[in-house]
This record gives C-alpha cells, sequence and structure tokens, in this order.
C-alpha cells in the first residue's frame, strides 16, 4: 500500500510555484520527482558536517559509493542546510534548536510531497544528554516531552495557543531496538525525550551565563525528569514529532548520550571519543536501513 505525504495546506494547491527558500529549491527550477522521487529514507540531524559524514557512511554500506567518493550538496545555493543524496536516502542538517528543525521540515515536507515520494520514514540521529545512563548510550525515543514532562508540542499561532502530540511510531522504536541487540555495539534503551527550548536553564545546567538556581534543586528537577520517563534531554524532538504526525509520515528520534546529567554539566570527554560516540546512531540506522532493504 503507497502512504503518501499528507499536506496540512490548502493554500499551495493554488500556487504556480513553490520556492523551498531555505533549500535554494523551487518547483519551477527544479524536477522534484526527477531529483527525489525514489527517496524512502530520511535521516535528519543537526551538523552539516555529521550528515555529509552519514551519507558517506550509508553509500559505502549499501554498495552504492567508492571509498572517498565526494557527495555534493545539493543545497549549495544556501548556507541555511545542507542536503546529500545516495539512492533512496536523503540526508539533511536542521541546525539547532526548535525554530531552526522547524523550518527545515515545513520545506523538507512539501519537498518529498512534491516529489511524490511514498512509504517515508524520517529518523533524527543525533546527541543529547543523558539522564541516569552511562555515556554513550543510545536512546530510541518512545514520545517526546516538554519541560514539565508533558507529551506535547506548544505553539502560538494567530494569537492562540495550539498543542500538537509528539508521539512517535511505537513499531519503528522497536524495530531500531531489534537492530540495536543484532549489532550489539552499544547500550540502547527506549525512553521519554524531553525537548527544551534552551541548551543552559533550560536543561537545569549550572555553567550558564545566567544561573538562579542551586544544585539540590538542579538535581530534584532530573531525577523527577528521570521518575517520569525521561532518559535525554535535546532541543529538537517535539516539533520533529508533531509535525511528521500530521504529515502522516513514520517517524523516529535516535540520539546519542554525551554525558551523564546526573553527574555533571560540561561535556568533557575526548574529542575521539566524542566522535565514536557521534558514529553510534548513524551506525544503528545505518543497519535499520541496510535490512529494511533486504542487504543485511
Amino acid at each position: 500500500r503507497e502512504n503518501f505525504i499528507h499536506l496540512c495546506n490548502p493554500h499551495l494547491e493554488e500556487m504556480k510555484e513553490d520556492i523551498l527558500y531555505h533549500f535554494a529549491l523551487g518547483t519551477g527550477t527544479h524536477d522534484f520527482p526527477a531529483l527525489f522521487g525514489d527517496v524512502k529514507f530520511v535521516c535528519v540531524g543537526g551538523s552539516p558536517s555529521r550528515m555529509k559524514a552519514f551519507i558517506a557512511y550509508i553509500a559505502e554500506e549499501l554498495g552504492l559509493g567508492s571509498p572517498g567518493c565526494d557527495y555534493p550538496n545539493i543545497c549549495a545555493g544556501t548556507d541555511r542546510y545542507a542536503m546529500y543524496k545516495v539512492g533512496p536516502v536523503l540526508s539533511v542538517s536542521h541546525g539547532m534548536g526548535i525554530p531552526s528543525i522547524s523550518i527545515m521540515l515545513h520545506e523538507l515536507i512539501k519537498l518529498l510531497y512534491h516529489a511524490k515520494c511514498s512509504n517515508i520514514t524520517i529518523i533524527r540521529i543525533g546527541t543529547s544528554g543523558g539522564i541516569g545512563l552511562e555515556p554513550g548510550s543510545v536512546v530510541i525515543t518512545r514520545q517526546s516531552v516538554d519541560a514539565t514532562f508533558k507529551p506535547q508540542f506548544e505553539q502560538v499561532i494567530l494569537g492562540k495557543t495550539v498543542i500538537r502530540s509528539t508521539n512517535l511510531d511505537e513499531q519503528l522504536a522497536k524495530e531500531l531496538m531489534q537492530c540495536s541487540k543484532e549489532i550489539n555495539q552499544f547500550n540502547t534503551v527506549i525512553g521519554n525525550t524531553m525537548c527544551t527550548l534552551d541548551f543552559y536553564e533550560g536543561q537545569g545546567r549550572l555553567d550558564g551565563a545566567i544561573c538562579l538556581y542551586n544544585e539540590e534543586e538542579k538535581l530534584q528537577y532530573l531525577k523527577e525528569a528521570y521518575d517520569s520517563g525521561v532518559r535525554n534531554i535535546e532541543m529538537e524532538s517535539s516539533v520533529f514529532a508533531a509535525m511528521c504526525n500530521l504529515s502522516g509520515v513514520k517517524a523516529a528520534v535516535v540520539c546519542v548520550t554525551l554525558l551523564n546529567r546526573l553527574e555533571g554539566d560540561q561535556i568533557s570527554s575526548s574529542h575521539d571519543v566524542l566522535v565514536e560516540y557521534q558514529q553510534r546512531p548513524q551506525k544503528l540506522v545505518g543497519y535499520f536501513i541496510k535490512k529494511s532493504l533486504g542487504k543485511v
């Protein structure tokens, strides 16, 4: 059964041309079905360099590229986001925080719609702060929660507060967990992910430029988060889940933890260790894609 992208915007049908400004792409200048019609998997992450590394990794894993092969940035006409493609896999950077990933997702979802893509799986791969987990653990998100531990994304639209669900695809999370068991290289858990509006005060850190609470209050908050099912903290998952839900897209969030926030605030591991940690979500999602394509 073909499952196409659902657009929640009737106004788009009245437009002669749709310019995806932040991608430097447009329906009047690019043949979207020819460029992207075969896409089945979209992986998004904050850093352009990480998403370029991912496309090189997945190309080699799928036998679609040669070592050292360069992959051009499809969005080279802008410096906002970077996009790479190999076979059925699209790799896109989204920057940092809810506003940045939200803008990217609006244009990505329209791109997939204009390309007439079907049966799409979108996975955010990234880094996070862990709660009660050893650094390097990978968290597959069950549902994204806000800073009060509610599974919702709240946005003001036309002056009114709109609340949207942040549940993620349960079956996809189970499939990813099974893949982690099969590769058996690092600790992986399914848990809730807290999405905040800020890296410092919003996540209860003591090391920002401004901090008007003490360590005891911080630890109490993080323990309450843990008791509610939260296993990691990042800054994009809520709007990601909400927008994928509204568009009828199967989605997941897979993030590695760079530290245990119950033990500190600063990321102090060496560069080499952090690079290896950041490769873990790529390995897991890469294996999932290979398995989905019958290449395992």
